[in-house]
């Protein structure tokens, strides 16, 4: 399975009371690895939207299982576990050094610029499934 590390460095502003990454926080960095992913397979998200495509989340998961805290430098791994004709799921897991902090899931339905789902553009669905997603 082919997969992307996206660095991320924790801000103050996503900690809270006790300093540590506020658990709504990660859903952040899940989107943002998410987009980096698909920046370096080749597809912008962006250029997915000027096609006419969205990928909307439609569900989401993640364990927890370190704290992260303030200027912690983490990293993202983020890869496709997942693809069918109309969505697809990407699986992270979020470390610090060797160590796994989070491991987490989003869902996502394809749909078209009516709000309506439609199948993968050939495009997106060419780099998922290159990717060894099943």
């Amino acid at each position: 399975m082919d997969y992307v590390d996206v660095p991320l460095r924790v801000r103050y502003a996503e900690t809270d009371m006790m300093g540590i990454v506020y658990y709504g926080a990660y859903a952040v960095y899940l989107e943002v690895a998410r987009n980096e992913y698909m920046r370096k397979k080749g597809l912008p998200y962006r250029e997915l939207e000027e096609m006419g495509y969205r990928l909307v989340v439609s569900g989401i998961e993640i364990k927890y299982y370190n704290p992260a805290v303030y200027d912690d430098l983490l990293t993202v791994r983020t890869s496709i576990s997942d693809i069918q004709s109309r969505g697809v799921t990407f699986t992270y897991e979020i470390l610090k050094e060797k160590v796994t902090l989070v491991r987490g899931k989003t869902r996502h339905i394809c749909l078209n610029t009516e709000r309506k789902p439609t199948r993968l553009p050939p495009p997106l669905a060419d780099i998922l499934k290159n990717d060894g997603a099943s």
